[in-house]
């Protein structure tokens, strides 16, 4: 026996009988699986929590600031609101009694803690028609459940009566608007898929199943992140995120495993021997692609901002949840349906391979590719290439409400507060000087009045305790727009420290505190790419003894990425196309949202890699003919992962119909991803690069090889003998 054969026998065979152990004993299994999703789901339902945009940059000045703040009683940010009251006609004046009595109505219900005049001189409009009212409650307002929304349309209800329209900005409004659109786009994705896996087997019992495991999979890791969210803030991206990434690779393990075990059956092995093997081989490949992908996502922790950090964790839980399900309730389910896989079928079964191997379209794709490696390799190249042009002109910034739905009344605030106040009103900076000098607060709000950009400027009132002075500084732009950048850079390092004589002070809000985000993030972000490729670069190395081969798999997937990036950039920030997914103006990228995808598509672009080059991989150990291997590896991969990369495409592009402005750029740019990666990267670039490469690909120094332990995915190629049926 070699030394491969050998070092790869002994961990195969714990995954070996992992797989035969569920196979032979389903309904164990399937208890087991189906309690833990019962208990995660009601134990989510009785004490989950639940989740906010709330985040803490204590490096930057925004964060200090909003520190300084909550030493002296005074708290904003994700507790904060406004109440937004428009009239079309006559004036808001006309109807100050049932305002005034619909504004105490409002202190009263449980957790508001405060409401501002909605009729006070600074915050009613010129024209009349428009006035707000700050509202501060005691909690998120997300985590305040439906009786606080109830309890404050009661209270305006009245208004509203009269002919004014009252509409809720920041996070009221978010917790005001209903949250069906990612159930919507749930069931579109799982219905598609169900079509592309009919299609793709042929079968009904083949394809159900990876959609079963998948949702029992997604319904679990969704339990345990809220249990997760009542004690740790996640973002409210985060479930939506989850059910995106752990829906699309459930469905995608799930089949590799399931397309392995028709193979073996079609073949004439036992099934639950057949289990056994799919779990050694492709069950293997699946935990290596899985540890890609959380690696990939754990990695944005290294940025040093929780909120992305958790965004990356909540998203790894259902990916967790997925490898898990893959190894044991998946070959459960096999095992379950043995010969019978194919019994309902809508046509006549396909087996992944032909008899011979080489008789396929695949395979004779992937000579015509061995004979013009070089015209294949330039042609993908430059189509990924042009693609990423757009991308270097990405603009980060936050989208703000202005880009919500029409209808919404997060929208309806934002746009009555332009009308009413100027775009600046949406976005404005609060100025906090630590002294209590009134003669120095009056300077103070002199330099910020005559400051190029600036609207107006509130007096500098002092805090409660008179150990601050505050003021509101309103821009002539909106939050969105670069000019409102310039001017937070202009208000810290040029009006300010010419006249605070010794002062220490902060410009924060909301508003100042994304911009600073987005700093923050963009300075970090080639850090998080370096320790994702090495991270990804080292597992790949120990799975497939190659430094070239992983050095190659990390420099494609930063291609792939470049160029999803690109698409969104063009559709997004330029325009083009923006309205036909439902955004209707220009906006910047969301500033975290590069992050994100960064992390995600790298993992989900190994996933294919790993299934790739694994098969490549056992056809190298078994014939040492590199030209030979990546053929075999291309045609026998090639159908099932063109599949699983149609159901993930189709699964993110679900989410396009989310009302939430950065949940459609990421399932955009997630789903061009991976379209991009499944037919340019490796239908085309990869077999031209292993072609050109040669047995280079497969080199590795004797130093390198006595330290690598072996990690190889899929070790079991040698035809071994069928074992018997288990006795019952």
């Amino acid at each position: 026996m070699t030394e491969n054969a050998r070092s790869a026998e002994e961990p195969a065979g714990l995954l070996m009988r992992l797989g035969r152990w569920c196979a032979g004993h389903p309904w164990p299994v399937i208890v087991i699986w189906v309690l833990v999703l019962a208990g995660a789901t009601v134990a989510n339902n009785l004490v989950g929590g639940t989740y906010s945009d709330d985040f803490s940059l204590p490096d930057a000045e925004s964060g200090q600031g909003s520190s300084v703040l909550a030493q002296h009683g005074i708290v904003g940010g994700s507790n904060s609101a406004r109440l937004v009251f428009t009239t079309d006609s006559g004036a808001l004046s006309s109807q100050s009694a049932v305002i005034e009595q619909a504004a105490a109505q409002v202190r009263a219900v449980p957790h508001v803690v405060s409401l501002s005049d909605p009729l006070a001189p600074g915050t009613t409009a010129p024209d009349g028609k428009v006035a707000f009212a700050n509202i501060q409650f005691d909690d998120k307002p997300a985590a305040l459940g439906s009786d606080l929304i109830d309890g404050i349309d009661k209270a305006t209800d009245p208004v509203r009566a009269t002919g004014v329209q009252v509409d809720y900005s920041g996070a009221l409004g978010k917790a005001a608007e209903p949250g069906s659109g990612d159930l919507r786009s749930e069931s579109v994705g799982i219905i598609v898929a169900i079509l592309v896996l009919l299609l793709a087997f042929g079968s009904v019992i083949a394809a159900g199943l990876p959609i079963v495991t998948s949702v029992i999979g997604v319904a679990t890791g969704l339990g345990i992140l809220g249990l997760l969210a009542a004690a740790i803030s996640f973002a409210t991206a985060s479930p939506t995120l989850a059910i995106m990434i752990g829906l699309g690779v459930g469905i995608d393990y799930a089949l590799f495993l399931t397309t392995r075990f028709r193979q073996h059956v079609l073949d004439g092995v036992e099934p639950i021997t057949a289990a056994g093997r799919t779990v050694a081989t492709s069950g293997r490949s699946v935990l290596i692609a899985a540890s890609t992908v959380v690696i990939a996502l754990m990695g944005l922790f290294t940025v040093g901002v929780g909120f992305i950090g958790k965004l990356g964790l909540a998203a790894a839980i259902t990916v967790i949840v997925a490898g898990i399900a893959a190894t044991t309730l998946v070959p459960a389910l096999l095992g379950l349906s043995g010969r019978r896989i194919d019994r309902w079928h809508v046509r006549k079964p396909v087996a992944e391979q032909s008899a011979d191997g080489k008789e396929s379209a695949w395979h004779r794709y992937a000579v015509r590719i061995d004979h013009h490696p070089w015209r294949y390799l330039g042609g993908g190249v430059l189509v990924a290439a042009v693609l990423a042009i757009p991308a270097f002109s990405m603009q980060l910034g936050h989208i703000d409400e202005g880009a919500d739905p029409a209808g919404t009344t997060t929208r309806e605030a934002y746009d009555a507060i332009t009308r009413g106040f100027g775009p600046g009103a949406n976005g404005q900076f609060t100025v906090v000087v630590e002294s209590s000098d009134t003669a120095l607060g009056q300077n103070v709000q002199q330099a910020l009045a005559k400051t190029p950009g600036v609207a107006s400027a509130t007096p500098m009132n002092p805090s409660q305790d008179r150990a601050l002075l505050l003021s509101t500084v309103t821009p002539t732009t909106g939050p969105q727009d670069a000019a409102t950048d310039e001017l937070l850079a202009t208000l810290r390092t040029q009006t300010l420290p010419p006249v605070l004589a010794g002062a220490t002070s902060y410009v924060t809000g909301m508003t100042a505190g994304q911009l600073d985000f987005r700093d923050i993030v963009a300075a970090r972000l080639p850090t998080i790419i370096g320790v994702v490729v090495a991270a990804a670069f080292v597992l790949l190395l120990l799975s497939f003894r190659s430094p070239v081969l992983a050095l190659k798999a990390a420099l494609l997937n930063l291609l792939s990425i470049a160029a999803s990036y690109g698409v969104i950039v063009a559709v997004f920030q330029w325009g083009w196309g923006g309205s036909l997914l439902g955004v209707h103006e220009k906006v910047p990228i969301e500033s975290y949202v590069p992050m994100i995808m960064f992390a995600i598509v790298f993992g989900l672009s190994m996933d294919y890699e790993v299934f790739l080059l694994s098969r490549v991989h056992e056809a190298w150990l078994r014939t040492r003919d590199n030209h030979a291997s990546v053929a075999d590896g291309l045609a026998v991969t090639a159908r099932v992962i063109s599949s699983a990369a149609v159901i993930m495409v189709c699964v993110f592009f679900a989410f396009l119909a989310s009302p939430n402005v950065v949940i459609k750029i990421l399932a955009l740019g997630l789903g061009v991803s991976v379209l991009i990666d499944a037919t340019i990267i490796r239908l085309i670039i990869v077999p031209a690069a292993m072609f050109l490469l040669g047995r280079s690909s497969w080199w590795l120094p004797p130093w390198l090889d006595r330290i690598l332990p072996h990690l190889e995915p899929e070790p079991e190629d040698v035809p071994s003998p069928r074992s018997p049926a288990p006795s019952t």
